[in-house]
C-alpha cells in the first residue's frame, strides 16, 4: 500500500459571514482504511466534507488527492478526481430501477438494459451489495436504497467515499452489513471516511479518526484501536460525557395513564395504510420507546397524535379526554407538547429570528390585544436562551445561523416550557453530537421525573434502551414486538425492526 495519503486536507480555512466553519482544519486518509471524522454540531465536520466533495472552496489551504493539489469548483469536478459523498438523504428517482440510477449520468433510455443490469449485477456481487438491478428504487427499504446509493458511487470508480451518518436509518443487522461492506471496499484499496455520532460503531468499523472541535483539527490519524468510545467522546467535547448508560429508576411509573391511543389507522395521499391499528399507553412519568427502521410509520403515527395528520380510524386519549376532531393547538392547550424530528421543516421558522421561533407557543400570553409585546417576547426568548444553553450571538439573528444542537434546544424547551403531561418526542437527539445528546436527554429525564409522559421515538437503539421503561417496535405501521429493556436484548429488538414480530415483555 502506498504511503502517500488517498485525501490529504492541510490546513483547510472556510468563513461565511459571521462564522469560520473551518479554522485551519487538517485531515489525512490513507487508502485501503475506514476512516471516522468526529466532533460536535458546529464543529466543522460538514464543511470540510463539503470541501472536499467539491461543494464549497476552501478560502485558504489545499486539498490533495493521491498526492496530487486539486481545485474543485464544483462536485462533478471532484467525482471525477475519484471522491463521492453519499449524503444522508438519498439522492435517488424513486420511478427508476436500481441500474437506471446507478448509471443515471449515462443516460439510461439509451443504452441497453439488460446489458447495465448485468453489470450492475456483477459490481454488487464484487462488494457484497446484495441488489436486484431491476427494481423500481420506491419498492426498497432504506438499507437496500443506501446500497444504491454506494453502487453509483462505485460505478464511477470513486476511490474515496464520503458516508455522511450512513447507520442513520438501517437496523441493527443492516448496520453491522454496512461494517462488512466498508471493510471490503477498503480491501480493494479504497478510501472511506465515516461520519457518525455513534461512538460504538467507530469503535467497530474504522481504522482510524481524526476529531474536530471549533472548526480545528484537535486530534488526526488516531488508531481507533487504541481508543474507546468514552475517549473519543473526550476528545470530541473536552469531558466525557456518558449518553447510553442505563437510568436507574427510583420510583415505581404512576398506574395512571395520560396518552391511550387505540386501534389508530392512518392512510398516506394513495391510500395505503401507514399506521395499521396501533395500540399503546403512556403513563405519567413513563418513558416508552418507538423503535424501528425509518418508514415504518412511527411519523405518522406522531403527527397523527399531535394533530397534524387526520385518521382513518381509532381513538386518541389524553387524561382521559378525547382528542379525535382537535386542531393541533387544542392539543397543545389539553396538555399535549410535540418535538418533531424535522425541526427545520415543521418545528422552527428558518428565516424568522429566534425571539420569534421562541414566541410560537405562548403569543398569546405575550399580546396586548391584538398586538405583540415585544418587550414581554424578548424576555422570554432570553430565558429559554439561559435555561436550555441555548448558544446564539443575538436574539434577533435568523434561527438558520444556529447549529442543530442549538436549534433543537431551543425548539425542545419552547415546547416543553408549558409543563404538558405528555410528550411526543421525535428523533430529538438525531445529528447531535454527544454533549447535545446527553442535555437532550437529561430534559427528557427530567420532564419524566416532573410526571410527564413520554413517547420518545428514536431509531437510535442505545438511546432507547438508556432511557425508556418499555420500548414498542413499529414495522409496517403496526407494533411488531413490545420489549422490557432490562431484559431485552439488542438483537431481540433488530428482529422485531426487520420484520420479525414478537410480543416479548
Amino acid at each position: 500500500m502506498s504511503d502517500t495519503p488517498a485525501v490529504e486536507l492541510d490546513s483547510i480555512w472556510k468563513r461565511f459571514p459571521g462564522v469560520t466553519a473551518n479554522a485551519g482544519a487538517t485531515l489525512r486518509v490513507r487508502p485501503g482504511s475506514v476512516h471516522a471524522v468526529l466532533g460536535e454540531n458546529g464543529a466543522g465536520k460538514t464543511t470540510l466534507m463539503n470541501v472536499l466533495a467539491g461543494v464549497y472552496r476552501p478560502d485558504e489551504g489545499r486539498v490533495l488527492i493521491d498526492g496530487t493539489e486539486q481545485h474543485f469548483s464544483k462536485p462533478a469536478d471532484a467525482i471525477a478526481a475519484g471522491v463521492a459523498m453519499v449524503h444522508q438523504e438519498f439522492r435517488l428517482i424513486p420511478t427508476f430501477t436500481v441500474a437506471e440510477n446507478v448509471a443515471l449520468a449515462e443516460s439510461p433510455t439509451l443504452i441497453n438494459t439488460s446489458r447495465l443490469e448485468t453489470e450492475v449485477a456483477k459490481l454488487a456481487d464484487r462488494f457484497g451489495l446484495a441488489t436486484e438491478p431491476d427494481k423500481e428504487v420506491w419498492q426498497l427499504s432504506m438499507g437496500e436504497r443506501q446500497r444504491v446509493e454506494i453502487l453509483k458511487a462505485l460505478w464511477r470508480d470513486a476511490r474515496v467515499l464520503i458516508l455522511d451518518e450512513p447507520t442513520a436509518v438501517l437496523t441493527p443487522a443492516e448496520a453491522d452489513e454496512l461494517g462488512r461492506i466498508t471493510a471490503a471496499m477498503a480491501d480493494d484499496g479504497r478510501a472511506i471516511i465515516f461520519i457518525s455520532h455513534k461512538l460504538d460503531e467507530v469503535t467497530s468499523f474504522c481504522d482510524d479518526a481524526t476529531v474536530l472541535r471549533h472548526g480545528a483539527t484537535v486530534a488526526g490519524d488516531i488508531p481507533v484501536s487504541t481508543l474507546d468510545a468514552t475517549r473519543l467522546a473526550e476528545l470530541m467535547v473536552g469531558e466525557a460525557t456518558a449518553v447510553s448508560q442505563r437510568r436507574t429508576r427510583t420510583t415505581p411509573v404512576a398506574d395512571r395513564v395520560v396518552l391511550d391511543v387505540a386501534e389508530l389507522s392512518v392512510v398516506d395521499v394513495h391510500g395505503r395504510a401507514v399506521v395499521d391499528g396501533v395500540d399503546l399507553t403512556v403513563r405519567a412519568g413513563e418513558i416508552v420507546g418507538v423503535a424501528g427502521v425509518a418508514g415504518n410509520g412511527q411519523r405518522p403515527l406522531a403527527d397523527a397524535i399531535a394533530g397534524l395528520r387526520p385518521t382513518q380510524h381509532g381513538t386518541i386519549r389524553l387524561r382521559g379526554e378525547s382528542l379525535d376532531g382537535r386542531s393541533p393547538r387544542a392539543r397543545n392547550d389539553a396538555g399535549l407538547a410535540y418535538v418533531p424530528e424535522d425541526r427545520i421543516g415543521v418545528g422552527l421558522a428558518p428565516r424568522m429570528n429566534v425571539i420569534e421561533n421562541a414566541m410560537m407557543r405562548a403569543y398569546r400570553a405575550l399580546s396586548k390585544g391584538p398586538f405583540i409585546d415585544r418587550r414581554a417576547a424578548t424576555r422570554h426568548a432570553d430565558d429559554l436562551v439561559e435555561r436550555y444553553r441555548v448558544k446564539v450571538a443575538k436574539l434577533q439573528n435568523p434561527m438558520a445561523g444556529l447549529s442543530g444542537g442549538n436549534l433543537q434546544r431551543l425548539l425542545v424547551g419552547r415546547e416543553l416550557d408549558v409543563s404538558p403531561a405528555v410528550v411526543i418526542a421525535a428523533q430529538p437527539t438525531r445529528g447531535l453530537d454527544v454533549q447535545g445528546v446527553a442535555a437532550i436527554q437529561q430534559i427528557l429525564l427530567e420532564q419524566a421525573a416532573s410526571d410527564a409522559g413520554i413517547l420518545l421515538i428514536s431509531e437510535d437503539l442505545e438511546e432507547l434502551f438508556a432511557l425508556s421503561d418499555r420500548i414498542l417496535v413499529m414495522h409496517e405501521g403496526s407494533i411488531a414486538g413490545v420489549f422490557d429493556p432490562d431484559t431485552a436484548s439488542r438483537a431481540d429488538v433488530g428482529a422485531a425492526m426487520a420484520g420479525s414480530r414478537t410480543a416479548a415483555t
